[in-house]
C-alpha cells in the first residue's frame, strides 16, 4: 500500500468468516491495480455512520452483506435501477462523492445455477428458502428465466408474503412455513438464502434434505462451508447439489468491474478462495 492506493471493503455483522478480502485482493494483484481491500464489522446501529465514513475516506467501493442490504440504501445518493426493482443492495460504487448502489447477487447466482447445476430454469418449480436481502436478487433474476413457479418460504410470513407480492408476478407466489414440506416434494430447485448452516454452525441444516424428491437440485448460497449439511443429505438423497462458491465469486466479479470498468479475473478468484479453504477445485457434485 502507498498514498496511492485504492481502498475497497465488505461491511457486515458477522464478518469474520467472510472471504471477500482474499478474493478481492487477489482480484487486484492478478488485474495489476493497486488497490486494497478489507472487512469491516459494522453493527446495524452504527450502518449510517460506517457509510459517512466511507465516504469521507474515499472509498471507491463497497460490498454490502448480512443484515445490512436494504437498510443501507436510505444512506445512498443514487441507486441503480434493478437494484431498486430488487429492493436490496450489495454493491457501492463511489462516483466522486456520490455513492450509488447496485446488486449483483442475483445476477451472479444465476450464472452460477446455469453453469454448475441446471443450465435450463425456464418451466421449472423453484423453491426459495429465506426472504432476506440476498432472495431479493434472487428471485428477481430467477423471473427472468421464465420459470414455471417460485415458490417462496420464511420463518416469519408475512416476510414471504411482501416480497411475492414486490415481484406483482403470477409466478412468484408464498407459502406458509408449514408447508414447506409440500412445496419441496415436487420442486425442480430448493434454495436455501439463509445463514443456517453457516460456519461455525455447520450441523445446522434450514430445512430437512429428506423433503426434497430425488434428482432435484438442492442449492445453498453458503461458501463456508463449500458443502453444506443440507447439501451433504441432499445428495444422499439422490438430489443434485450446487453450493454458494460460485454465487460468491461472480457476485464479487460483477462487483469488481463496476469500481474498475476492467473484466474480472473470475478463476483466479475462485482459486483464490479454495486455497483460503485449504480446498482443491470441487467436484460437480460438490458444487
Amino acid at each position: 500500500m502507498d498514498s496511492h492506493t485504492v481502498l475497497y471493503g465488505v461491511i457486515g455483522d458477522p464478518i469474520r468468516h467472510s472471504k471477500s478480502p482474499v478474493m478481492l485482493n487477489r482480484a487486484f494483484r492478478e488485474s495489476g491495480i493497486n488497490g486494497a481491500y478489507g472487512a469491516f464489522h459494522v453493527e446495524p446501529k452504527r450502518l449510517g455512520e460506517a457509510i459517512a465514513g466511507i465516504r469521507a475516506l474515499g472509498f471507491r467501493g463497497l460490498n454490502v452483506t448480512i443484515p445490512h442490504k436494504i437498510e443501507v440504501m436510505a444512506h445512498l445518493d443514487d441507486i441503480d435501477e434493478s437494484a431498486r426493482a430488487i429492493g436490496a443492495v450489495n454493491t457501492i460504487v463511489n462516483e466522486d462523492g456520490r455513492l450509488v448502489g447496485y446488486n449483483t447477487d442475483g445476477i451472479g447466482y444465476v450464472r452460477s445455477l446455469k453453469e454448475e447445476a441446471e443450465p435450463e430454469l425456464a418451466g421449472k418449480k423453484i423453491v426459495v428458502v429465506g426472504c432476506g436481502g440476498a432472495a431479493r436478487g434472487i428471485v428477481w433474476a430467477l423471473t427472468r428465466e421464465n420459470p414455471g413457479a417460485i415458490v417462496l418460504a420464511n420463518r416469519t410470513a408475512e416476510r414471504a408474503r411482501e416480497l411475492a407480492a414486490s415481484f406483482a408476478s403470477a409466478e412468484v407466489s408464498a407459502v406458509p412455513w408449514e408447508s414447506l414440506r409440500e412445496a419441496c416434494g415436487d420442486a425442480d430447485v430448493v434454495i436455501n438464502t439463509t445463514s443456517v448452516g453457516m460456519s461455525p454452525n455447520v450441523d445446522a441444516t434450514p430445512l430437512d434434505p429428506a423433503w426434497l424428491r430425488p434428482g432435484a437440485v438442492a442449492s445453498d448460497l453458503i461458501y463456508n462451508p463449500l458443502t453444506t449439511a443440507f447439501l451433504k443429505g441432499a445428495a444422499e438423497r439422490g438430489c443434485r447439489i450446487h453450493g454458494g462458491l460460485g454465487m460468491f465469486v461472480y457476485q464479487g466479479a460483477y462487483a469488481f468491474e463496476y469500481w474498475t470498468g476492467r473484466p474480472a479475473p473470475a478463476e483466479a478468484m475462485r482459486q483464490a478462495v479454495l486455497e483460503s479453504f485449504g480446498a482443491a477445485e470441487p467436484s460437480p457434485l460438490q458444487r
